[in-house]
């Protein structure tokens, strides 16, 4: 049997910010303890996937923007890729069920009709990865047999914000059940129930079947959406043999956006429920993040340096500074370099809110942090004021910013580690610590590191307008140059 993993990458993740961004939402976000070192919820799902026996290959169906960091969470992760990976690239989201039925067009053209497909969104994290692993076998074997399989998971309280699956006659493989009735997020007083008769679990959102399978359920439930989505697929085949294949943006406005429970499963006639023994979480909210980590004798939690006096039941993420706390209770406090969130606990669905009135305000960030990842390394903006932007940039061994050059700004960059290679016009030359250059206005330039430790480098920016969007690409090694 050929498994193949489909991993989906995408969402806002609202009720997480400021943490969670537009640039780099919640698959991305550092987890406590060791997020500093590259744990986040996408490379858990990466790991996950890559533990599992008999994989034939890897999918990422992810944003375009989204492609590199994708990249660099894998490399970072701790293990090998399968030989066959493949990367398809939204240039905006379409919501789960156009991204399954290219996933599965995908694979039946390259694994072959028989191939089995596990649907892992990148946003869960599950810490049994043996009850895990053994679920899959489960789902695996059901699907052999022709099922639509979905992961349920054993209600341990009454959440409103999540599906349900009701759970209908058991079938012969263990734990596993036809499924009777998907029910959307439901009212306390019905989830409490579903938590109490064992006949519900929460929808996890994961999948399991064949390739052929899924697209002739497709073909019979949503056939519109198939023929929408095929016509992606004819357009993206093309690009076989490529990792990176990217979604023509005009082909994917005429895709309908809708989920895969709504376009295939709640309409489907053999849909199977495994109901997993694993620990699961979304980790949809700041609620949920915070029982990451444990809580001390008055029900406070927090990562990062956090002084509590007279505090209870308040959970602290202090990031750059220390947060100290007086006499407060249910608080939900988050801080970054450039916004604090401020919550009470019984208000966290409506952090959302606060990303809706961001983007009313045009305020820029709900959508960046201060320090923005690049394929080349990252920035991070230090300081901003009238005709000026400060910023600290750090480029990766081998790495190269584009061949680019800007209408209404000039910059000076002094290097202060790591060695420069620089072409500013005619010239190019080498820059070391202690050493700087100035880029004109209209000035053709390029930044490169070829040495084998970072390159750290301030730049100041003077100009009369400082967007990002002032800049036109010559050449660019991500292929990032507008065609």
């Amino acid at each position: 049997m050929a498994l193949v993993p489909i991993i989906l990458s995408g969402g806002a993740g609202t009720r997480l910010w400021p943490l969670s961004r537009e640039t780099a939402p919640k698959p991305f976000m550092p987890l406590p303890g060791d997020g500093a070192n590259g744990d986040t919820l996408l490379a858990r799902a990466f790991l996950r996937a890559a533990a599992l026996p008999d994989l034939a290959g890897l999918v990422t169906i992810t944003n375009r923007d989204y492609y590199f960091h994708t990249k660099d969470a894998y490399a970072s992760a701790g293990a090998p890729l399968p030989s066959q990976v493949a990367y398809l690239l939204e240039p905006f989201g379409r919501n789960t069920g156009p991204a399954i039925v290219l996933g599965a067009l995908y694979a039946e053209d390259t694994f072959g009709p028989d191939a089995t497909l596990l649907i892992l969104p990148a946003d869960h994290l599950i810490r049994d990865t043996k009850a895990f692993e053994s679920a899959v076998s489960l789902a695996t074997t059901l699907a052999g047999e022709g099922w639509l399989v979905t992961f349920g998971v054993a209600p341990t309280s009454p959440e409103t914000g999540y599906g349900y699956l009701e759970l209908g006659e058991a079938l012969a493989v263990s734990d596993t059940f036809r499924a009777r009735r998907f029910i959307e997020k439901p009212p306390l007083a019905d989830a409490s129930r579903y938590v109490a008769d064992g006949q519900h679990a929460w929808n996890s959102g994961m999948f399991c079947f064949g390739a052929a399978t899924v697209i002739a359920a497709c073909a019979q439930h949503s056939p519109a959406m198939l023929a929408a989505v095929r016509s992606v697929w004819e357009a993206l085949r093309a690009q076989r043999g490529n990792a990176m294949l990217e979604i023509d943006r005009t082909l994917f406005e005429a895709v309908p956006e809708i989920s895969f429970d709504v376009a295939v499963m709640e309409k489907a006639a053999r849909v199977a429920v495994v109901r997993g023994g694993f620990d699961w979480s979304d980790v949809g909210s700041w609620r949920a993040f915070a029982d990451l980590t444990p809580a001390d004798a008055n029900g406070n939690r927090g990562d990062g340096e956090h002084i509590a006096i007279a505090t209870r039941n308040t959970y602290v993420h202090a990031r750059d500074r220390i947060v100290a706390t007086v006499g407060v209770d249910g608080l939900f406090i988050v801080e970054t370099p450039d916004a604090v969130l401020v919550a009470h606990r019984d208000h966290l669905q409506r952090v959302k809110d606060v990303v809706s009135e961001l983007k009313a305000r045009g305020h820029e960030a709900y959508r960046i942090h201060k320090t923005v990842l690049r394929p080349w390394g990252a920035y991070t903006v230090l300081q901003e004021g009238l005709g000026f932007t400060i910023k600290r940039i750090e480029v990766k061994p081998g790495a190269a910013l584009s061949l680019q050059l800007h209408h209404r700004r000039s910059e000076h960059w002094v290097v202060v580690g790591g060695e420069a290679r620089v072409v500013n016009g005619e010239r190019s030359y080498t820059l070391r610590p202690n050493e700087s250059t100035f880029i004109p206005v209209e000035t053709r330039h390029r930044l490169e590191n070829a040495g084998t430790e970072p390159l750290l480098m301030i730049e100041v920016q003077c100009g009369d307008y400082l967007g990002e969007d002032d800049i036109v690409r010559f050449d660019d090694k991500y292929g990032r140059v507008a065609r």
